[in-house]
Formats: structure tokens, sequence, C-alpha cells
């Protein structure tokens, strides 16, 4: 396999997907899946003009992913653009779809992969990056996990956490991703919290809602991703803010908690905090232990770091960092983060052109490139 000759051509096949009216940002991803695809075929079966197969593949890519945004849209059309309070009548064809997929002759990972893929839109690439592994990972285990279902009647939906998590996959994607789905998101759980009296669904609604009601703070007029602490809490939907703790203190008291509850705990009093300095993170780092007690989950584990950086200093979250694996996902740039902290300027520089290297979004990777650039140019 050519891997120049692959790299040569991208400029060539991203202008005749331009030129043929796809936007930049898609056709770069589906140019990105063919090369992925000609990796895969090309050397059992190299093509005579490469160029030529690289174009088509990438077209029908450009293409699948057009007709999915724009079933998507009709669906969302149907509702504000903002989730509206209060519960929704009736349960539509998704919220059902979403339960078929995860049918009990599938493992809750193989239901999960297969019903963001079927039903939430999400690509593989996508899902992969959900779950900590490669693409060709996920892309096999959504593979078997159609064949086992593909001789199997869809009279047996699946259980209430599988869908839990499912929607919370498609809303983190939706809320921190490419595709817009947190809307859509929002409003199956709010379908499924009325249909289903469980402290859980309720404590994902309200996590939902609090996440939501920052939305429109996260981004600068450019585009460029505002921090936690930099955004102007004026406008936090506080309508959102409310009816997110009330939900989440009716779930509380009922003494069953859960992640999605822990979760939204930790949501609900970054809400309440007037201002980023008054936190509680003492409470914060309370609530990711009972996170840590309940998944064990490294991601959790790294968010913990940060919490423990910030309600007992910087060196307290790099030694609580020092325990997780290196390759996890933003671990980089939270070290990054803790190291300025620390007051060490040059190795958080580095460590944030580092994390800018592994972001998995254009709006991460441009702030962490300018964090960067801010402690070179001092």
């Amino acid at each position: 396999m050519d891997e120049v000759l692959l790299r040569s051509l991208i400029p060539g096949v991203l202008g005749v997907l331009v030129r043929r009216g796809a936007d930049f940002a898609t056709a770069e991803d589906a140019v990105q899946d063919a090369l992925v695809e000609a990796l895969r075929v090309w050397p059992a079966d190299p093509p005579r003009e490469p160029k030529a197969w690289l174009v088509t593949v990438a077209w029908r890519r450009f293409l699948d992913t057009a007709r999915a945004d724009a079933a998507r849209r009709r669906r969302e059309d149907a509702v504000d653009e903002e989730p509206a309070p209060g519960p929704v009548p009736g349960v539509d064809d998704t919220l059902r779809l979403y339960f078929l997929c995860a049918h009990p002759s599938l493992t809750p990972s193989s239901a999960v992969a297969l019903t963001l893929r079927a039903v939430g839109g999400l690509t593989t690439r996508q899902i992969a990056r959900a779950y900590l592994v490669p693409e060709a990972t996920m892309a096999q285990r959504i593979s078997r996990a159609k064949r086992t279902v593909s001789g199997v009647r869809f009279d047996q939906p699946g259980d209430v956490a599988t869908v839990l998590r499912v929607l919370y996959l498609v809303f983190n994607e939706g809320y921190s991703g490419d595709v817009d789905l947190a809307a859509e998101a929002v409003r199956l759980t709010r379908q499924l919290a009325a249909a289903i009296d469980h402290p859980e669904v309720a404590g994902l609604l309200a996590l939902m809602l609090l996440h939501h009601a920052r939305r429109a703070s996260r981004t600068a007029p450019d585009g460029s991703l505002v921090p936690l602490a930099a955004q102007d809490r004026r406008r936090w939907d506080t309508g959102l803010i409310a009816e997110g703790v009330r939900i989440l203190q009716a779930a509380l008291a009922r003494d069953r908690l859960g992640e999605f509850q822990a979760q939204a705990a930790v949501a609900a009093l970054h809400a309440d905090a007037p201002t980023a300095a008054e936190t509680d993170w003492v409470q914060i780092v309370e609530w990711y232990d009972e996170l840590v007690r309940l998944t064990d989950s490294p991601v959790v584990r790294l968010n913990r770091a940060v919490a423990v950086g910030e309600a007992d200093g910087p060196r307290a979250g790099l030694a609580a960092l020092a325990a997780l694996d290196e390759a996890l996902p933003r671990h980089a740039a939270v070290a990054a983060y803790l190291h300025e902290r620390d007051g060490d300027r040059s190795t958080a520089a580095r460590l944030y052109a580092e994390a800018a290297r592994r972001a998995t979004n254009l709006a991460e990777r441009d702030h962490l490139i300018r964090q960067a650039a801010r402690l070179n140019t001092r």
C-alpha cells in the first residue's frame, strides 16, 4: 500500500466533492472514511484508477451522511428548538426502536453500539470514540450485533438500563461532538420519564437538562469553545436548571442512587454556583467518589482528578491523575491544566499541544492550540 500516493490524492478528491456540492467539513469526513476503506481493500484488490475509486467511495459516504442528517432534521423540526418543560404525551416510534434494538439476545455493549448506529445516526467513528476503542474494533462489534439479530424476531424489547446508556451517549455526542443530537435525546428521555417511574430515568433527564441549560454559553460568537469557568452564567437557561434540580431532588429522595443521579448532582452544584470561584468543589469530589464506587470508570476518575485539583490544590490533582493511564482521552489536557495551575508553564504548554493533537473535534483542538500558544508567547 503506497500511503504517499494516498496522501497525494486527498486534495484532489476533496476538491471534487466540494465542487459537487459537499460542505468542506463533511467532505473531509467522507474522504477519511474512503481512505480507511482503501487501506482495507487495496492491498488485495488495487484499483486501476485510485483517484476515481476514492471519489466514488467518498461521494457515497457523503450521500449517506447527508441523507441521515436530512432525516434527523425532519425529526427535529417536529419539536421546538429548545426542549419545552413538562411531560410529552405518548411515545413515538423512535423510542420504541431504541428498546427493540436493545434486544435480549445482545450483550448490553453490543446493543448500545447497534442502536447508536442504526437509530441514533452516529457514525462508527463517533461510537468508537465514546467507548474509547479503535474504530475497527467498533465496526466488528456492530457487524456481529447485526448478524446476531438478523434471524431473531423483534418482539422482546431490551431493558431500560441499556436504553438509558444509548440516550446518554447520543446526548453527549450532540452536546460535545460534531452532530446536533442533544435536543432529540432530551425529547426521547422526557418521553421515557413520562412512561416509566424510575429514579435513574429521572436522573438522566435531570443531567441532560442541567447540561443543556448551559448550551448557549459554551461557544463564543466565532465558534470557539468557552470553558465552564469562563462562561457567562447570565446566559444559562434558569428555567431548565430549575426543572433539572427539581427532578433530581425527587429522584434522590427515593434513596436508590445510580450513576446518572450522581452525575446530575455534580452538574447541579456547578449550576448552583453564582461564579466559578464559588463552586463547591469539596462536595463535587464527594459525588465523584460515589461515581467511582458505582462505575469504576477511568473517565470518572479523570474528572475526579480535576475536582481534587480544585478542592485540594493542583499537586493533589496531579497525584490523583498519576494513577491513570496517560493514553486516556483528555488525560493530557487535564495534566496541562493542573501543571499550569501549579506554575509549571513549560510543561503545561507542551501538554496542551499534545492534547490538541489528540483532540477529537475541531473546537476542542483549536481551544487547546490557543492554550498552548498563550503559554508559549508570555
